[in-house]
């Protein structure tokens, strides 16, 4: 087996809102403590302290470094390309998906949460997106699927029983937004312009209408139960061999 061809080995970790502890908040920055402190809701609260904390104790650990030397360039692919183009200026306050900096750089992440879950995917080199989305009947599926599935999608969504369509639903979500956060475009990049395969079948990229779309991506379902879908997306064609790390493995990463 060549380099080149050896399976990447992104590690996904996952973290209960109940890990949240004030404790943790020494390692965030100053901007990261002025966001946290701007949330109304303390659950929004915890998932942001939670999301932080874990990726800087997560890439600390790989990079051989403290925890306060890892930094992070936010960076929104969107806003660059309208820069680029004259269509936007440079003056907005940072945003979009972190990239590491100072020791743990060259490394990726990606951060998600929804319900209990905070979950994290740290990758080597390559641009990794994880999403969580918790299954609820209670929001407007319908109309949601207007502007978040493809035509195709669509079609097929529908040709489901009526009791698989809530979860199946929000499978195609989880696994088109975990491609969307890998490429750095984010929600913004256009659900409707991502094209996956149906959630009752292996994950797979079908089509990206418009630019911005990866030369390749690897996607993948993760398991977080009946009442969550949730996604691992890759940006290589080489072959992934994910390493999910187990609750007592972040519960220990947290208390460090």
């Amino acid at each position: 087996m060549t380099v080149d061809s050896a399976p990447l080995a992104p590690t996904v970790w996952w973290a209960r809102t109940s890990d949240a502890d004030s404790r943790l908040l020494h390692l965030l920055d100053e901007g990261e403590l002025a966001r946290n402190a701007r949330f109304r809701q303390q659950a929004d609260r915890d998932r942001h302290l939670l999301g932080r904390s874990l990726a800087r104790l997560a890439l600390a650990d790989l990079a051989g470094c403290p925890p306060e030397k890892v930094t992070f360039d936010l960076r929104c692919r969107s806003c660059e390309d309208k820069e680029r183009t004259g269509a936007r200026g440079g003056d907005a306050e940072p945003h979009g998906k972190p990239h590491p900096s100072g020791p743990a750089q060259g490394l990726e992440i990606s951060v998600s949460h929804s319900g209990d879950w905070v979950g994290l995917a740290v990758s080597e080199g390559v641009p990794v997106g994880i999403d969580v989305e918790g299954v609820s009947a209670a929001r407007d599926v319908e109309g949601l699927a207007d502007y978040t599935l493809a035509e195709a999608e669509r079609r097929a969504w529908l040709l489901l029983p009526a009791e698989e369509r809530v979860s199946a639903f929000f499978g195609y979500w989880a696994r088109k937004e975990a491609l969307l956060k890998a490429t750095g475009l984010g929600l913004s990049g256009g659900l409707r312009r991502v094209a996956v395969s149906p959630p009752h079948t292996p994950a797979r990229l079908l089509s990206w209408e418009g630019g911005g779309g990866p030369d390749a991506a690897w996607l993948s379902d993760l398991d977080r139960g009946a009442d969550y879908r949730s996604a691992l997306a890759v940006l290589t064609d080489r072959p992934v061999e994910v390493v999910v790390r187990s609750p007592r493995d972040t519960a220990a990463l947290l208390g460090s």
